[in-house]
C-alpha cells in the first residue's frame, strides 16, 4: 500500500478528493449519507456518483457503486484498467468487489470505515492475491474533511432523534 501522493502521473490527489467531498455534500443535501466518489480517467472525470440508498431504496446505490457504473457507460467498457476511483470513506466489501470486477488499478479514500471497512480496515479485499485483480490502495487523503462530514451529519440525525423529529 502506498501513502504517498505521487501514483499514475496523478500529483494532485487532493484536487480529487475535493470533487469526491463535492459529491457528498449532493448526498447530504438529500438527507444521504454524505459519501462522495469521482472516477478519473486521463486527467478527466468520467464518473460521478453519491450515495442514494435511501432515495432510490436501492441498498447497492451506494457512491461508488454509482459512479464505477457511470465511467463504465462513458468509457464503453466493463473494464476501468486506465482509472483511478477517489471516494470519501473506505469501500464496504460490495464496492470493494465492483472495484475487483471493473479491473480499477488504484483507489484513493479520505476516511477509515471501522464498521465495514473491506480494503484496509476490516478486510483487505483489494490487496488480496486470490482474487483475479488488486489494485494500489492510497489512503487517507483529506481524512479530516471526510470524516468530519461524516460525524456532523450523524451528530445531526442524533439530534433530531432527541428532539423527536
Amino acid at each position: 500500500m502506498n501513502s504517498g501522493l505521487e501514483t499514475f502521473g496523478q500529483p494532485d490527489h487532493e484536487r480529487w478528493m475535493r470533487e469526491a467531498l463535492a459529491e457528498a455534500r449532493k448526498a447530504e443535501a438529500k438527507e444521504e449519507v454524505p459519501i462522495g466518489c469521482v472516477v478519473v480517467h486521463g486527467g478527466i472525470v468520467v464518473g460521478r456518483g453519491h450515495n442514494q440508498t435511501e432515495s432510490l431504496q436501492d441498498p447497492t446505490a451506494h457512491a461508488e457503486m454509482i459512479a464505477i457504473t457511470a465511467a463504465a457507460s462513458a468509457l464503453g467498457s466493463r473494464r476501468l484498467l486506465d482509472c483511478m476511483l477517489y471516494v470519501t470513506l473506505e469501500p464496504c466489501a460490495m464496492c470493494a468487489g465492483a472495484i475487483v470486477l471493473s479491473r480499477i488499478p488504484c483507489v484513493v479514500y479520505g476516511a477509515d470505515d471501522p464498521k465495514a471497512g473491506a480494503v484496509t480496515t476490516l478486510y483487505s479485499l483489494l490487496a488480496d492475491s486470490r482474487l483475479n485483480h488488486t489494485c494500489e490502495v492510497i489512503r487517507e487523503v483529506l481524512a479530516g474533511e471526510c470524516s468530519k462530514m461524516l460525524s456532523d451529519f450523524f451528530e445531526m440525525l442524533r439530534k433530531q432523534k432527541k428532539n423527536g423529529q
